[in-house]
């Protein structure tokens, strides 16, 4: 099967995982700053997941780039992976209305780890279809900023029950790392 179907759905379930999220954000009650304070940490937990959804959607398509056909499994990873990004709007929420209580944002965590697993699985098959040899192999290397999230996520998990506000210092400087721009993939695959 060619792969555009896949891009196609996958894209419409980002917008609509984007969309979900963006009617959860509230307008102030008033017209002054102590108003605006107050939905604050909806605003901040909007822009995180707002920003991991774009740093998957970005890297999503750079994995896809060289691939030609995708297979069974293939699809099912895809689908897999946008099962955990769907529940980051109940996340998001739950988080931001707790204000950034230890167990939405151990949940919250917990979330963006099965997320990156769910992406490693899938660039996995991806790179198993591609050839171990492929541009897109190449490119990945030892793929240490994945790595590196993993273990972020993983720590973040740990230290939230007792200290939240360290894990979601983590979570933003896991999505800071992503944001440095990675051009690998850019580089090794064809446009």
């Amino acid at each position: 099967m060619g792969k555009g179907r896949m891009e196609a759905f996958s894209d419409g379930v980002l917008a609509i995982i984007i969309t979900i999220m963006v009617l959860d954000l509230k307008v102030p009650q008033g017209a002054g700053l102590q108003e605006l304070a107050a939905v604050g940490p909806i605003a901040l937990s909007y822009l995180l997941s707002y920003v991991y959804l774009g740093i998957y959607w970005n890297n999503h398509h750079h994995l896809l780039q060289g691939l030609r056909e995708v297979s069974a499994s293939i699809l099912w990873a895809n689908l897999h992976l946008l099962f955990w990004l769907s529940l980051l709007p109940w996340a998001t929420a739950w988080m931001s209305v707790s204000h950034f209580a230890a167990v939405p944002t151990l949940v919250y965590g917990c979330i963006l780890l099965m997320a990156a697993l769910a992406y490693l699985l899938l660039q996995t098959l991806v790179v198993r279809r591609s050839g171990e040899n492929s541009a897109l192999r190449q490119a990945l290397g030892r793929d240490a900023k994945g790595k590196l999230s993993l273990l972020s996520y993983s720590l973040a998990i740990v230290v939230a029950g007792r200290l939240p506000h360290l894990a979601e210092t983590l979570y933003v400087l896991v999505a800071l790392l992503w944001l440095i721009p990675d051009r690998r993939l850019e580089r090794a695959m064809p446009h």
